[in-house]
């Protein structure tokens, strides 16, 4: 049985405002928990009105309180936008708090587009350019302590001192988070649902050339899709018009939030708006749950997917709700 993983980016829709969106996040990670999903991971993204939530951190500590079991974490954390040593306090106090529940994933992208990075940005001391791995490598001596004598940061230290950091994922969408992760041994996760880049190519590589680490001894490699499941092809087909225009207006740099299936249908699509549509399906699995699972397996088995992590967007959240209920009878898990 593969282990099925949520990853939600509070969904904002024409009808649901972004104060509901988060709190029917908290409502779906409730679901997930009862159904038996392992992971519940939050996306940053800004200046988005498509996405509801910037902070991930602070979800995370909502959701956590708000469930009993499952793991919640960042999906990722992007970490050029934050000081190193105020993602490790935040997520050193949530592992204090919850325990053994927290993930920190990693992203090396802003998140948003490039005045808004600034505006993130722009009181850093920055060396310019991409400086992730420095970044990394910095987050890693808060918790280890090993900054060499004389260091300014030395004798700086990342409360609560007492609480470990917790696992550390690194996210991507092409092959060098892949090689990364597999060079200095930590856990991968692969975003099939926006990446260019063959998710097996990226996720076979990086099992064949992992090195144990004092982060992790053995490879785990998440692959994250984009899934709308109904009770039929044609109710999973009706749902999935809401993404399919929404992609559309996305990739024209118009990040508007989620249209109702009927605006959708009504939409005067042409011919080359829907070839377009055609080639963004490759990145979504719609139907059924026996459609989809005939879809899906085939990806997840050339990939070697240790966990399966789904997004699912829906105008209407009890039809997303579902779609996970009935991604969960499909995977056997709970």
């Amino acid at each position: 049985m593969t282990p099925l993983s949520v990853l939600d980016l509070s969904v904002v829709t024409t009808a649901t405002p972004p104060s509901q969106a988060l709190r029917n996040s908290i409502d779906l990670a409730r679901q997930a928990d009862r159904l038996g999903y392992t992971r519940y991971w939050l996306a940053e993204h800004h200046s988005l009105a498509s996405v509801a939530s910037p902070a991930p951190e602070i979800m995370i500590g909502q959701i956590a309180a708000a469930t009993q079991r499952i793991r919640v974490g960042s999906g990722g954390v992007m970490l050029p936008n934050h000081a190193p040593l105020m993602v490790a306090e935040r997520f050193k106090m949530l592992e204090a708090l919850f325990p053994g529940r927290i993930d920190l994933g990693l992203g090396r992208a802003p998140g948003t587009d490039q005045t808004t990075m600034h505006a993130l940005r722009q009181r850093f001391d920055s060396r310019g350019g991409d400086d992730f791995i420095e970044r990394l490598i910095e987050l890693t001596l808060w918790e280890t302590r090993e900054f060499p004598a004389g260091h300014p940061y030395h004798n700086v230290i990342a409360m609560p001192d007492d609480a470990p950091l917790p696992p550390i994922w690194l996210l991507g969408s092409s092959d060098y988070s892949a090689q990364l992760s597999a060079q200095i041994g930590m856990a991968f996760a692969f975003a099939h649902h926006f990446a260019t880049h063959d998710a097996a190519d990226a996720m076979i590589h990086y099992r064949a050339h992992f090195k144990p680490s004092r982060w992790r001894e053995t490879p785990h490699a998440i692959l994250a899709v984009a899934a709308i499941v109904a009770e039929t092809d044609a109710d999973a087909e009706r749902l999935a018009a809401s993404a399919d225009l929404n992609r559309l207006l996305r990739d024209r740099g118009q990040y508007a939030p989620l249209p109702s299936v009927e605006e959708a249908l009504a939409y005067p699509y042409s011919e080359a708006e829907r070839a377009s549509i055609a080639r963004n399906r490759a990145r979504l699995f719609v139907g059924s749950k026996q459609t989809v699972m005939e879809k899906l397996t085939p990806l997840v088995e050339v990939c070697k997917a240790d966990e399966v992590m789904v997004i699912t967007a829906t105008f209407d959240h009890e039809a997303r709700k579902r779609s996970y209920a009935l991604l969960a009878e499909a995977f056997g898990i709970g």
